[in-house]
């Protein structure tokens, strides 16, 4: 439901733009975090049911938790309501989003691996590909935080934080860029 309302709405809105640039604006729009914003804009944190055990670990504000909740809303409207009560609430609490789309809506792992595959070595040398490793761990199973350093050849690296290594390594890759634009 929420793909087919954000894809309608993406094409009134950006009607010349090809199909690859609909697509990752799409997956900006429909992917967890982005749900997890919605989420908490539409103030469904406040109203979860939680078991103890989730409750104590945060799960108010653990991203996976609030995107299936949004999704969950979504669907009820739809269920009761129709395609334009769902439609109302995407557009709704996905307006920030909507605003915030840009040209370039590659994710910042793509667009360093991009840049580093473009840039020149040295005289012979191939370019290389950025280079992760997770330097730290820290916090209780259920509610971890990682530490991911990444490296480009002929550059310092850049240590990124983030609740998954998936996390980390965007935020790693995202200074990187930001040092090197």
């Amino acid at each position: 439901m929420l793909g087919l309302i954000v894809a309608e709405r993406l094409h009134a809105l950006y009607p010349g733009d090809s199909e690859g640039a609909l697509a990752l604006k799409l997956n900006a729009l429909v992917r967890q975090d982005a749900c997890a914003r919605a989420a908490e804009a539409a103030g469904l944190p406040d109203r979860l049911i939680l078991a103890k055990s989730e409750m104590g670990s945060g799960g108010r504000k653990k991203p996976a938790i609030l995107a299936c909740a949004c999704e969950a809303v979504i669907a009820a409207l739809y269920l009761d309501g129709g395609m334009d009560a769902a439609r109302a609430f995407v557009e709704t609490y996905w307006a920030d989003a909507f605003a915030s789309l840009g040209n370039d809506m590659r994710d910042p792992k793509t667009a360093l691996q991009e840049w580093a595959q473009a840039r020149k070595g040295a005289k012979g040398a191939k370019p290389t590909a950025p280079q992760y490793r997770q330097v730290g761990r820290e916090g209780p199973d259920h509610a971890p935080r990682f530490k991911v350093e990444v490296s480009v050849r002929g550059i310092a690296p850049e240590i990124g934080e983030g609740g998954s290594k998936r996390e980390a390594e965007q935020d790693a890759a995202k200074k990187m860029l930001d040092k090197v634009s």
